[in-house]
């Protein structure tokens, strides 16, 4: 994958702002960026963490009371931090600030547990275009940029993860262009979620599921890339 930014977005969905956003830009440190309105009764509050956006997308409109997707938590290098200190926002979303280097991770670190990891080993190299790094924190780790993903085998792993609910439900891969890179990994195994559209001047964007139906999005980012042309 021909990465237009060497870093990993993430995004989780709330319908409670106001605490979720006293925690993550108290207790975990994460700088608050702007307010993104998406859609009428949709607002993202973007925080920036070490160049990685943390999407935490505001619902007005009750979420349906969905199993968790396979995202299981957010690890960020934090200086000054001498060991890992685990934390959990208040719906109960890890967040694990670790020294800068820890297990690879200079960066910041999103771990997935999942059904099959020879399946996401498959799905992360072949399509996706990652690279596979030794590791003790995890089962497996995939190299994107700065972002180290890291997999694990878990039998509560869903089989069918689904964008609608609370928590951490996304990630993103911000690339030069979007059409090519969807259709490389639809060709090589990945499913298709939502086709490339483009957003009005601001990105063109598609959506794929990894093995276990976790969202993943590829997004033209103008302001990045410079351009929406396909």
């Amino acid at each position: 994958m021909d990465l237009a930014k060497p870093r990993v977005d993430i995004g989780l969905s709330t319908n409670d702002i106001a605490p979720m956003l006293a925690f993550w830009q108290g207790e975990a440190g994460v700088p608050f960026d702007h307010l993104l309105p998406i859609r009428r009764g949709q607002d993202q509050h973007r925080h920036d963490v070490l160049g990685s956006v943390l999407k935490i997308n505001h619902h007005a409109a009750p979420l349906p009371d969905a199993p968790p997707s396979g995202y299981r938590e957010l690890i960020i290098a934090r200086p000054g931090v001498t060991a890992p200190t685990p934390l959990a926002d208040p719906e109960g979303n890890r967040v694990t600030l670790v020294p800068p280097g820890w297990n690879g991770i200079g960066q910041i670190g999103i771990r997935l547990g999942v059904r099959d990891v020879e399946a996401h080993r498959r799905f992360y190299v072949d399509a996706l275009g990652l690279t596979e790094e030794p590791t003790a924190a995890a089962d497996a780790a995939f190299r994107a940029g700065e972002t180290l993903l890291l997999v694990d085998h878990a039998d509560d792993a869903p089989a069918d993860a689904g964008m609608q609910g609370r928590g951490w439900r996304y990630i993103t891969f911000q690339v030069f262009k979007v059409d090519a890179e969807h259709a490389r990994v639809l060709e090589r195994g990945g499913r298709e979620a939502v086709a490339p559209l483009t957003l009005g001047t601001t990105a063109r964007i598609s959506m794929v599921r990894d093995p276990d139906g976790n969202w993943i999005e590829l997004s033209q980012r103008a302001s990045i890339t410079g351009s929406l042309e396909v």
